[in-house]
């Protein structure tokens, strides 16, 4: 079956086709970008099509990192799959996006942290063991403090493999040598590591596919306040 993966997620899009049978990458882009997604990841997408001389209707499946990572990113990736798989009468998965980046290093065998910048101190993270074949998630995906993260990392006295566009400034002020530093082309999203995460998941029909934020979209945050701001105020006047 031929893959197609998606990841707009953070400062790369990123596309790739992966044919499941022959365990080929048959084309893949990646760029490092200023502009929206919604600019960049279609013409990304037809022109890794034509250059690998297929169709739009040869792909099997969809592939799209659905969280965490940005919210306008995240939801023009989806978006984008939602309709491409509705015009070609195709389905789709989401994979995690911490899941991605630890594929993206699949052939380390041992520990990998997955790291991604949220604000302030406070990052996405998730632990998986790999066998340089595939890989098993070890811990729950959570926001948790740069802190808190090291003294789990530290505790579990194992050598890590660490990823995510918040692995370099982690290891830079946590140095330890349990703590090893992704190389550069394994370090950040790429739609390589959505294929290869979405090859072995459930395929859903285009409406099922959803966005996993991780945290409160800032409408969310926004109406739990005011509701929270008026319980207050009844409150004050009983």
């Amino acid at each position: 079956m031929l893959i197609l993966g998606i990841d707009t997620s953070g400062k790369t899009a990123s596309a790739a086709l992966f044919d499941t049978e022959t365990e080929v990458f048959i084309a893949q882009s990646t760029i490092y970008t200023q502009k929206t997604h919604s600019q960049v990841i279609m013409p990304m997408v037809k022109d890794v099509i034509v250059q690998s001389g297929k169709k739009m209707e040869d792909l099997g499946a969809v592939a799209v990192a659905a969280g965490p990572g940005s919210y306008t990113g995240l939801r023009i990736g989806v978006a984008a799959v939602k309709a491409m798989c509705f015009g070609l009468g195709i389905k789709c998965c989401g994979v995690s996006t911490l899941e991605g980046l630890a594929c993206n290093n699949i052939s380390y065998k041992g520990n990998i942290c997955a790291i991604m910048k949220v604000r302030g101190d406070l990052v996405y993270c998730c632990t998986y063991k790999s066998d340089g074949y595939s890989i098993e998630q070890t811990s729950a995906e959570q926001i948790i403090s740069c802190d808190s993260l090291a003294e789990i990392l530290a505790l579990r006295c194992e050598e890590t493999l660490l990823c995510g566009d918040a692995a370099a400034d982690f290891f830079t002020d946590y140095r330890s040598p349990m703590l090893i530093i992704a190389p550069p082309q394994g370090r950040l999203q790429n739609a390589v590591g959505v294929c290869l995460s979405g090859a072995s998941r459930k395929l859903v029909d285009p409406d099922r596919l959803e966005v996993s934020y991780l945290q409160k979209v800032k409408a969310e945050k926004d109406l739990e306040e005011k509701i929270n701001r008026r319980n207050y105020n009844d409150s004050n006047r009983m």
